[in-house]
């Protein structure tokens, strides 16, 4: 017997892969937890439990068995995606609605795992960004850059009962994304350069938020590594919107940021890794899937710049969600032996 002979090996299960997803989102989350504080952690958690509490009522409602589905850890990777997408302080209710959305709506309305066209997380996202807009704004400060700091206990309190210190403001423990801060200072016509002078701006973009962005790479190196997903997406993507900005930037240095601040910024390498690689709701084909990307890498960009939402990453996945069948058939393999014909 050959002790080197090719082995077929045994495909990932969708438990493992989706298992897979959640451990890669670990370095952002720990990365996470250190610059802004365990306020996440307690919007994960609150995801988690409503993704599953909201899949198995869904499962027992079409008569399908609850287990199986339960622990193939699909509603996690949801609730995770859209609790790190969603402001850490934001009352439980927010994050409780808009996984129950993404789960019962979004995934369950179309037949469940492998049949939903959009990405459930980002859908979630947008129905809360639409509805509950001030809620959607209250981001807490990077250690450090708060004029005050809320221990953990005082954070529960707020998420759940909405009460802060005495004498203590949201504005003190809240601010602006550096995304949202930098499309408000350019409409009051401030230079780049003064704008990225304020204290929130690190080296490449947000104090804190850059770092947290470096973790998901980390993540997305890993997913890469174990092939849970191709370099596709993720390469093509970045370099659409490193493309776009550098042009814009060249163009006019002192309105327009550079392209490593879009890539650190708000979603964009938590999309290009863990979000738009989305197996279900991305294309299948390798042609399809430059096309999608390039496409959202475009639009992510402008909805950003131009658009009224500073940061672009979840309408430019719903948008391209909306194309894959076209961009899948039109991207078919020719049928083999018969010219000019697709499948």
């Amino acid at each position: 017997m050959a002790l080197f002979s090719p082995f077929v090996s045994k495909p990932d299960t969708v438990s493992r892969i989706m298992f897979k997803v959640l451990l890669a989102l670990v370095p952002g989350i720990a990365l996470y937890v250190w610059y802004y504080g365990p306020a996440i952690l307690v919007s994960l958690t609150l995801a988690s439990l409503t993704a599953l509490g909201t899949e198995a009522l869904m499962l027992k409602l079409r008569n399908r068995p609850i287990a199986p589905f339960l622990k193939d850890n699909s509603a996690l990777v949801t609730g995770w995606l859209l609790a790190l997408s969603i402001p850490s302080l934001a009352p439980w209710w927010l994050i409780v609605v808009g996984t129950a959305f993404s789960i019962a709506i979004v995934k369950h309305l179309y037949g469940g795992l492998g049949n939903n066209p959009f990405s459930p997380a980002m859908a979630g996202f947008a129905v809360l960004i639409i509805s509950f807009p001030v809620q959607m704004t209250q981001w807490i400060s990077p250690h450090g850059l708060g004029a005050v700091e809320l221990g953990f206990l005082e954070q529960l309190e707020y998420i759940f009962l909405g009460v802060l210190p005495p004498n203590v403001s949201l504005d003190a423990i809240t601010m602006a994304t550096p995304l949202d801060t930098l499309k408000t200072r350019l409409h009051l016509e401030e230079p780049i350069k003064q704008i990225f002078a304020m204290p929130i701006y690190g080296r490449l973009a947000g104090q804190g938020s850059e770092m947290v962005s470096l973790g998901f790479v980390l993540g997305g190196f890993y997913l890469l590594a174990t092939r849970v997903i191709t370099w596709h997406i993720p390469v093509v993507f970045l370099g659409t919107l490193f493309a776009v900005a550098g042009i814009f930037h060249l163009a006019d240095p002192l309105h327009y940021a550079a392209p490593l601040f879009h890539w650190f910024s708000g979603a964009a390498l938590l999309g290009a890794f863990f979000i738009l690689t989305d197996p279900v709701t991305s294309p299948t084909t390798y042609k399809g899937k430059l096309i999608y990307a390039a496409g959202a890498g475009l639009l992510t960009y402008l909805i950003r710049v131009f658009g009224n939402f500073p940061d672009g990453v979840a309408f430019a996945t719903l948008l391209m969600n909306l194309c894959v069948p076209l961009i899948v058939l039109y991207t078919q393999p020719r049928v083999f032996g018969k010219k000019g014909e697709r499948p």
